[in-house]
């Protein structure tokens, strides 16, 4: 089932609709996972359950622009009609929702279960691995100039590391301390 998911978010990020470009498969979704089973397994999270809230926690923005503002409640919805297709439990398909659903760190959502904050650390911890993909996304997307955009990722890295967990934080830190050297 997760080579099935992993397949059904890559190809989305292919397609020409998705407005983040693959880039996003590459610079964003496999590092978040990269860090959300490295959390699980630090904390004794449901690994599967995490990886799987990984792999979608942005998929709804993907295959739909318009959702991007709420992307993780559309996420939360998709992933159930995703995960009901494979027949997955509904207690765990309730922990992937709940991960979707409070994963950002521009919305500040309880986390209410330990696979919950692993998705959350996860995509925090991303940020500081994809910095040119941040700079493309506040150019491209965003519109900003340089300045902008500089201001831009110096408050959304900042966001990242205070919404983090006291072990993402000792996991990320030297990348964190870098990013504050480089971007002033």
């Amino acid at each position: 089932m997760i080579k099935e998911i992993t397949e059904l978010v890559k190809t989305a990020c292919k397609k020409e609709t998705n407005y983040f470009g693959y880039g996003i498969w590459k610079y964003h979704i496999i590092n978040v996972v990269k860090y959300a089973k490295l959390m699980a397994k630090k904390t004794n999270a449901n690994e599967e359950v995490v990886e799987i809230a990984a792999l979608l926690h942005d998929y709804a923005s993907i295959i739909n622009y318009d959702y991007y503002k709420d992307h993780h409640i559309h996420g939360a919805v998709e992933a159930e009609k995703i995960l009901s297709q494979f027949d997955y439990p509904q207690d765990k398909i309730d922990l992937v929702k709940e991960c979707i659903i409070s994963h950002r760190g521009s919305k500040v959502e309880q986390k209410q279960s330990k696979e919950a904050l692993c998705v959350a650390d996860a995509d925090a911890m991303a940020h500081f691995d994809s910095i040119g993909s941040l700079y493309y996304l506040a150019f491209f997307s965003h519109k900003l100039n340089i300045d902008e955009s500089n201001k831009w990722l110096i408050e959304k890295l900042e966001r990242s590391w205070n919404k983090l967990s006291p072990n993402g934080k000792s996991i990320i830190k030297d990348k964190y301390e870098a990013s504050k050297l480089i971007l002033g």
